[in-house]
Parts: C-alpha cells; structure tokens; sequence
C-alpha cells in the first residue's frame, strides 16, 4: 500500500513518531513517504499570523497518517489550516496521531483529535483510526510504542 506520512512538527517530537512509524510501516513491506508541513520563517507557538510554506499534495496515497502535536488544548493552527486548504480526500482512508506534552489524553490530545478527525471527514476521509503519544518523560516511550504499533497494524 502506498501511505503518506504528513506532519506538522515545531519542535521535532512529532517527527520523531513519525519516523519510527514509518520504519514500522516500511519493514511491513508498505511504500511510505514522510513529508513535513512547514510555515514561511518558523513560527512561535501561539502565533497565528503564519503562512504556510510547504504543503505536500496528497493524490498520489491510498492512504494517510496526518500528525501534529497539541498546542493550547487543540490541534496545532498549522496543521488546522493545512487540512483547512486541501480540496478533497475522497477515497482516502486516514489516521490521524498527535504528540502532546501532558500526560493524561484528555489535557487537549482528545480534543485535537476530534477536531483532526472532524476535518477529514468534511474532506471525505475515511477516518480508521487515532493515537496520541503523551510527551511527558514518565509515558514517552509507552505511549509512542502503542501508537505505533497500533497506527501499523491499520494498514
């Protein structure tokens, strides 16, 4: 299966997840591609004044991880707005995974992923499925190897 990884990652914790999935989805025997959303000049978090820079196309997938980390108790603006801009992922069977620095999934990972999932549905994605990775030392290795290797085992 060809599946694109999409990530918006400030400060590399999300990609970091990311390319340990896609290892994981590599080693599956899947075609994957890790491609990164990206702002015109960096971005400081809270700023909402952004332009986005690179904004990976994503016809050529038969399915997707779209990833981004929590900031303010909801998804990233960048990643909102990215998906905000697509016009359609009509076929598209969809994942969605965000990092977050609080330890518990309700301190703003199940929010992001409500508003991840809502999104992509007004999109036409099909929504199979969400992890949250908690970035706080005393869960990080936890949480990323149950994200992982639940995200995998959706393709």
């Amino acid at each position: 299966m060809k599946i694109g990884i999409v990530v918006y990652s400030q400060t590399g914790h999300t990609l970091s997840v990311a390319e340990e999935l896609k290892r994981k989805l590599d080693e599956a025997g899947h075609s994957v591609s890790l491609e990164q959303v990206s702002v015109v000049g960096g971005r400081k978090q809270g700023d909402r004044a952004f332009e986005l820079d690179v904004t990976p196309g994503l016809g050529s997938y038969e399915a997707l991880v779209l990833g981004s980390a929590v900031e303010a108790f909801s998804l990233s603006p960048v990643l909102s707005r990215y998906l905000e801009q697509l016009d359609s992922l009509q076929e598209k069977r969809v994942a969605c995974l965000v990092t977050q620095q609080f330890p518990y999934p309700w301190m703003g990972g199940n929010r992001a992923i409500r508003q991840m999932v809502k999104l992509c549905e007004s999109k036409g994605a099909s929504v199979c499925g969400a992890a949250i990775v908690n970035w706080a030392q005393s869960r990080r290795e936890t949480t990323t190897a149950q994200a992982i290797a639940y995200l995998a085992g959706l393709f």
